[in-house]
């Protein structure tokens, strides 16, 4: 048998269907203690306009997912969440997603992605800040335990691209 490889092992990115619902709700559980999606908010988001849900397939196991938030009128995205399999924790899968997730928000006409990281998520922060994001917001009691929550943002279209004008949404 050969070692894991370092680098994230080939997967399958492709929206979420109707079929994957159980799988993703058992990513869900297994990826967060606390702040997790109901299986009604993931089956609503699977046939949502305005909600892009990717997974990640490695053959036909469903290891993580991101999903994608849009506002009509908006050019601004927000990552509200990215599960990776703990069997694939370190291994690169959070960055193939955040990657996809990027490519999503482009592809949707947005030019900016935002999200929220625990503040005690070292691995989180350091995946965003290595990947251009910048921390403009600190959130007190902003999760379910009362952990504080980091902001993140970052231009997808070019440098600096949209951050003159304040978005109201």
């Amino acid at each position: 048998m050969s070692a894991r490889p370092a680098q994230a092992p080939a997967v399958t990115i492709r929206p979420a269907r109707p079929e994957d619902l159980d799988a993703l709700v058992a990513l869900e559980a297994a990826a967060f203690a606390t702040d997790r999606a109901e299986r009604r908010a993931i089956r609503h988001a699977i046939g949502s306009p305005s909600i892009s849900l990717l997974v990640a397939l490695d053959d036909a196991v469903l290891v993580g997912a991101a999903t994608i938030e849009r506002r009509r009128g908006s050019r601004r995205a927000r990552l509200s969440s990215i599960a990776v399999a703990p069997s694939r924790a370190g291994t690169g899968l959070g960055r193939v997603l955040l990657t996809a997730a990027e490519a999503e928000a482009l592809a949707r006409e947005c030019d900016r992605l935002r999200l929220e990281v625990r503040e005690d998520n070292g691995a989180g922060i350091r995946l965003y800040e290595r990947s251009g994001y910048r921390r403009f917001e600190t959130v007190p009691d902003y999760y379910e335990d009362g952990t504080t929550a980091w902001r993140y943002e970052k231009p997808l279209a070019g440098e600096g691209a949209g951050g003159a004008v304040p978005d109201p949404s």
